[in-house]
């Protein structure tokens, strides 16, 4: 980090500091997140994202069916495993490394 956003957390923290002991019950103020927090919470909307993706095209394969559009070629999608929504949290934590 740079100088000014060294100076910047700390004046974030101090006054995080000062708010805890005027206001002894306040909750914790926390300005930055670890790594280990940004991961999960890429990989929970990866996860999310993955969900999302095989529910629209299972629903959209159900309403087809219901209408008579199924041709014998067509399948119900395959429920992403654990390495599609690892893959597609790479590429998530891919674009927001990148600048």
């Amino acid at each position: 980090m740079s100088d000014y956003q060294d100076q910047m957390a700390q004046a974030a923290n101090t006054f995080a500091e000062n708010l805890k002991k005027s206001f002894p019950g306040a909750p914790d103020v926390k300005f930055n997140k670890s790594g280990f927090e940004i991961r999960s919470e890429v990989l929970g909307l990866a996860k999310d994202f993955t969900e999302f993706e095989f529910n629209s095209k299972a629903i959209g394969y159900q309403t087809k069916l219901e209408n008579g559009q199924v041709s014998y070629k067509a399948e119900m999608p395959q429920v992403p495993t654990a390495d599609e929504v690892l893959e597609t949290a790479k590429k998530f934590y891919n674009f927001v490394n990148n600048k």
